[in-house]
Order: structure tokens, then sequence, then C-alpha cells
């Protein structure tokens, strides 16, 4: 079945990778996927304590006991031009001008500003492929989730100019182009997507929104998108963050509800994460799915959130990224960002970043191919995965886990997202044990 042939085109490009890699890539290739495969079967029947704490006998905050995890390649890329007199010289230097869409002013802000380190510039064709085919960088042999392509419908554009990037007319850099072609967009949605039907929202915008070419090339950066909320850049986010302790990141694209909370909290308490471990609430703030709250209302319900818990042991931060719904691939793609901006762990959950067909609803990937992929690459990342435990509400005891839930044999509450969505148009109450009544409050000014 098609499902079948996506799961196994994931896995061919995963176990590619871990080949290809060297040092610590070596030994996950020889023994961490069967051990991650393993315990990704107990933590599905329930078994989490003794086994994660086998599978991460090392805790990230002994490796970065001194100060915080480094980023990935080593150094965190600045290419912001601070001088006002070089700024100017930079625009004036540029042959022709480029406006971006919001997805290539997010790509722009996270390259200026080292959320993609180690690249320092837009990817130009060779390590676009090495990326699409096994997930390196060509010259480092990093890993990389997904390419960071330019694309342009300009036909005159070519190697050597210098083109002044511009996002709602105003400059943000520019990219000095050192190659220009017309990529195989079936083959990356292939190998990037697990699938080239454009009923996934990712392979959609790479065939139908994406233009004709890519151009890559290193950049220099003159000033960050305007945004109508703060992104804090990795520099200033790990300025938030205690040294030398366990940085715990959860990454959502949705408004933060009560089981969320009680998932990213309790995720402190995991077995490989150290005592005076904080969270790092991370959300992606750039386009997602059509069907998604804004960006600008989250913000405001993430605000209100963080006055009513006001929990010492929460960071807040947002992140300007333009999500692909690429299930496995944007796992890795999301830990190499939130290593670059000081998180030492991952939380994963069912489904990460997964679609379904636009057509008959059909989820693009397992349920656990994302977590699989994570773990089979976190230790060569230098990170570790934080399995996302499914709470649910009781009647009897409030948030428990499902196995205990059942074990106990709780009166378990479900309310839908679909249920709660006509609920909160309608107008009616919406149970606290739900949702924050700040975030409903937020949610409803902004319906």
């Amino acid at each position: 079945s098609s499902m079948h042939a996506i799961r196994r085109s994931l896995r061919q490009v995963a176990a590619h990778a871990v080949r290809r890699g060297g040092g610590a890539a070596a030994s996950a290739a020889s023994g961490a996927p069967a051990v991650a495969d393993f315990r990704a079967q107990a933590l599905r029947a329930g078994f989490v304590g003794a086994m994660t704490s086998t599978f991460h006998s090392t805790s990230a905050a002994a490796a970065a006991a001194a100060a915080l995890i480094p980023p990935h390649g080593g150094e965190l890329v600045n290419l912001m031009v601070s001088d006002a007199a070089e700024k100017a010289a930079v625009i004036a230097s540029a042959t022709r001008t480029l406006e971006l869409s919001d997805r290539n002013a997010c790509d722009v802000e996270l390259l200026s500003t080292g959320g993609f380190s180690p690249l320092r510039g837009f990817m130009n064709e060779d390590a676009y492929t090495g990326v699409v085919t096994n997930m390196r960088l060509p010259d480092s042999n990093l890993l990389f989730g997904m390419p960071i392509v330019l694309d342009t419908a300009c036909e005159d554009t070519k190697v050597g100019d210098k083109v002044l990037l511009q996002y709602q007319g105003k400059p943000v850099g520019v990219i000095t182009v050192e190659s220009k072609w017309k990529p195989n967009k079936p083959l990356e949605a292939k190998m990037c997507y697990g699938t080239s039907s454009i009923e996934h929202p990712g392979v959609s915008m790479i065939s139908m929104e994406r233009s004709k070419y890519y151009i890559g090339g290193s950049l220099s950066a003159v000033d960050k998108p305007v945004r109508p909320f703060p992104c804090p850049d990795p520099a200033e986010v790990r300025a938030m963050l205690p040294a030398g302790k366990d940085v715990v990141a959860f990454q959502c694209r949705n408004p933060i509800h009560r089981a969320h909370y009680e998932l990213f909290t309790r995720a402190l308490d995991a077995p490989n994460v150290g005592e005076g471990a904080v969270c790092l609430v991370h959300p992606t703030m750039g386009p997602t799915q059509d069907d998604d709250i804004s960006g600008l209302v989250r913000y405001h319900t993430y605000e209100v959130l963080a006055k009513e818990v006001n929990n010492k042991a929460i960071r807040w931060a947002y992140l300007p990224y333009s999500m692909h719904m690429a299930g496995p691939r944007e796992a890795i793609q999301h830990m190499i960002i939130r290593k670059n901006y000081g998180c030492t762990h991952f939380i994963i959950g069912r489904d990460m970043a997964g679609s379904k067909s636009s057509i008959d609803g059909e989820d693009f990937y397992g349920a656990y191919d994302a977590q699989d992929l994570a773990n089979a690459n976190a230790t060569e990342l230098g990170m570790q995965t934080v399995p996302s435990l499914n709470v649910v509400y009781t009647e009897e005891d409030g948030y428990v886990t499902a196995d205990v839930a059942e074990a106990k044999g709780l009166a378990v509450k479900k309310l839908s997202g679909t249920k709660f969505r006509k609920m909160l148009r309608a107008g009616e109450d919406i149970p606290e044990w739900f949702a924050f009544k700040s975030v409903v409050q937020v949610l409803r000014e902004h319906q």
C-alpha cells in the first residue's frame, strides 16, 4: 500500500543517514537503533522508568556542566551586520531585488541569527542534494533534517548576482548567488516527505507555491523581519537558560490546553532529565497549516497563560519557523534548531509534525515514525528525547497517564478538538479541566 511505501522510504533514508555518519553515528548504527526500538516498544507498553534510565545513562547536563550545550556544528552562527555604514554598503551592493514570502522570511531570520547553525546562507545545490538524499551536509557530514532553499521565478538571476531580500517592502539581507538550479521536486518530495502526492501539504507547498528555480549562496543580514510579536534569537534564549542544567524543549503549533501543560511539566520529572531542569515552551510562529490558528492569536494565548501559571521552571519564547508537516524528517529539524537555542532534551510525541491526506484524511506517517527516527539519531546530535506521555483527565484522580487510568478503571473524560471549537463559537462554557480560562477568553475575543 502507499502507506507501507512511505514508511519503507523513510526507514531507508534514516538507515542511510546513520550509515553515512562517523563517530557517534557509527555507534548508533551498531547498537542504539536496536535499543531505541526496544525502548520505544517499552514506552508504548508503559514501562518507562528503568528502561529509559538505562538507554540514557549520561545526562546532557554532565556534558555541558560548565555551560550550555554547544550549537550544531560547534558555533552559533550570526550573519547580522551591525554597523550602520556596513549595512548601507551591503544594501547598495545588490543588483536586483526579491520580495520574500512568509516562509522565506522565516528561513532568512533563522539563518541570520543562528537558528539553522551551521548554515551561513541558503543551501547551494550540493548541500541541497546531500540533505535531500541522506540528511547530511556534504562538507561536514553533519545531520540536517530538511533543505533550506530560496526559490525564484526570475530567469535572469545568475551566479555572482547580489540579490536584495525584502520582506513586506523592507530590506532584511543580501544573498550572493553561488548556484542556481531547477530542482527535482518529485525526488525532494519523496525523500523529505516520504511521498510525492500533492495530497500532502508540504508536497503541495514545494510543488505549487515554490517557484521554478532555487538559488543558494552566502547571506549578509541587515535586519530581522518585522513581526507583531517578539521572536528572541538563539543567543537571547540561551541567556534565559540556566547553565549546566537540562533544558527540555516543547514544540507546538496550537494554543496550549491543560493536557499539554501536564505533558511538558511532567517531562521535567522524566528519568533522563536532571535536577533543576527547565522547560522551554517554544511554539512555531510562522506559516503552519491553513486551518491552524494564526501566530498572532496564539501569541496572545501563550502570553496570558505564562502569566496565569507563573511557573519558574518554564521559559517562554517564540520561534519564527515555517512548518512543513514532514513527520520524521521534521522531528530531526526541530531537534537541531532547539539544540541551537540551548536545549538538551526534546519532547517528542505520537505523530509529531504529522499530516493527513487532503482528500481522504489518511495519515501519511505511522504514530511512532518520528519518535523512532529521533531516537536513532539523538546520540549523534548530542541530545536526548523525552517521550510525550499520554495523559488523560479522569473524574476520580484528575490528570493521570492513560495506562494508570486503565489499570485503576478510572472514568476518562474526553472533549474532541472539533467539539471544543463548536462550543467556543457557540459561546458555551468550556470545562476548566480541558482548557485554561485565560486562553479561552483570548480565543473568544479573536474568533
